[in-house]
């Protein structure tokens, strides 16, 4: 009997550390009503200690639990805050677990990372090479900020969050996928600009910027083409989109989930969010979203409720899978 991929554990790992609005407002010029109007945000976690790899081997425990560590085929983590350039976060949450024969490797899509690697997992999945691999979407999003600078500091948070995939279902589950990326649009959002001392180099005088965003351009991208992308995927799926249960998208901000709600004609009571308690944790937000969403028995595995995740972001980068879970 063929057997097909599935999500079959999720877990989830955050600092203990809650950041809100008003402590924000200490350190900066900014309110809790200034940032809940236009973001829909409350507070954010904000790691002290704990690094991405900290993050993600926190949620790789729980998903291993019950299971020889040694049967893990492979480990993906997405992620744009990687503890180092080399090795990969996925190798340090391998030894961290002792995973002895997973092959690992990082992705770096930004804010989209969750849904290229859950893509690039079912492939591998789907080969018939591998049966059992964790996907993991983990960020320190604090460590990129500058914290002077009210329009992007205020959005993100720090969370990891991920799920298990086994080939053990006898029916089809990732039902289509259409993802997408513009590297001409690259520059509307960026973060680390590398600035290094080189000898053999020009002097350069730049400084390290943060993050760094074009508010309404990723807003316009977000509208235009997210709501695109998701649309056309659908049409292309009518029977998928006429039983539509959830939406669980990026967590930007609010008023972009608004948007794309309106411009999808898909009602928002259908699009899931928990931006509030987290803001943007990038490639964490859509698996945080999801686990929560199974905690809470919104969602639960195994029932064939048809989902459509989201991701968009830095890149640009931008795709959806549509998924029964």
């Amino acid at each position: 009997m063929q057997l097909y991929p599935q999500v079959t554990k999720v877990a989830k790992y955050l600092p203990d550390n809650i950041v809100t609005n008003d402590d924000l407002a200490k350190v900066m010029d900014t309110s809790d009503e200034w940032i809940a109007s236009r973001t829909g945000i409350r507070e954010r976690r904000v790691s002290l200690k704990e690094t991405t790899s900290d993050l993600a081997t926190g949620v790789a425990k729980q998903l291993i639990q019950g299971i020889d560590a040694s049967s893990i085929d492979f480990i993906i983590v997405a992620t744009m805050t990687a503890d180092y350039g080399t090795p990969s976060t996925a190798c340090l949450v391998q030894s961290n677990i002792e995973a002895n024969n997973a092959f690992c490797l990082d992705v770096n899509a930004a804010c989209s990372g969750f849904v290229y690697a859950l893509s690039t997992a079912e492939k591998f999945l789907s080969s018939g090479s591998y049966n059992r691999g964790l996907v993991i979407g983990a960020e320190t999003m604090s460590t990129m900020m500058n914290w002077e600078d009210r329009s992007t500091s205020v959005l993100f948070g720090d969370g990891a969050a991920g799920v298990l995939l086994e080939n053990t279902s006898t029916e089809v589950r990732f039902i289509d996928e259409l993802i997408q990326s513009d590297g001409k649009r690259s520059m509307a959002l960026y973060a680390k600009e590398n600035v290094d001392g080189n000898p053999f180099k020009e002097n350069d005088d730049r400084v390290s910027s943060g993050m760094v965003m074009d508010g309404k351009k990723i807003f316009d991208f977000a509208l235009r083409d997210v709501s695109k992308n998701m649309i056309n995927i659908l049409e292309k799926n009518e029977e998928f989109r006429d039983s539509l249960d959830y939406v669980l998208a990026h967590q930007a901000n609010v008023r972009i989930l608004e948007a794309i709600s309106k411009k999808t004609k898909i009602p928002m009571t259908k699009f899931l969010h928990n931006v509030a308690k987290y803001g943007n944790t990038s490639a964490a937000s859509v698996p945080l979203l999801l686990v929560e969403k199974v905690e809470d028995g919104t969602i639960t595995l195994g029932s064939n409720q048809n989902v459509i995740l989201t991701g968009y972001g830095a890149g640009l980068t931008w795709g959806s899978i549509l998924i029964k879970l």
